[in-house]
């Protein structure tokens, strides 16, 4: 485990089928190797990533998907069939199911735009 990872994430991630713990293990190392400084906690019972005291990124774990919120979303398009919007459109969703992959560049291009780092 690396010196960014929180024990508490890792152990929230153990619980998770297999399948999820593969997609929440490559989302977790693209959001850690994307946004430098960026900390990882437990809230609201689910992982955030939180940059600077504000929300980032969050992981939830359902049944059937793994969903991956972003933060500060409000100028990124929603792109059908891979990025969702959430209420006001300030946050956008990636849903992801066993079976799929990760696509890496994709999420660090999103998190690159919500975080500033673009």
């Amino acid at each position: 485990m690396s010196d960014d990872m929180s024990q508490d994430v890792t152990d929230y991630l153990a619980k998770t089928k297999p399948w999820q713990q593969d997609l929440c293990a490559t989302l977790r190392q693209t959001v850690l190797d994307t946004v430098p400084g960026v900390e990882e906690v437990i809230q609201y019972g689910k992982p955030h990533f939180n940059l600077a005291g504000q929300n980032t990124a969050v992981l939830h774990v359902a049944a059937a998907k793994v969903s991956f919120m972003v933060f500060g979303a409000g100028e990124v398009d929603p792109v059908p069939g891979v990025l969702r919007s959430m209420g006001n459109g300030d946050r956008k969703v990636v849903d992801l199911a066993e079976g799929d992959t990760v696509d890496t560049d994709f999420i660090a291009g999103l998190l690159r735009r919500t975080t500033g780092l673009d």
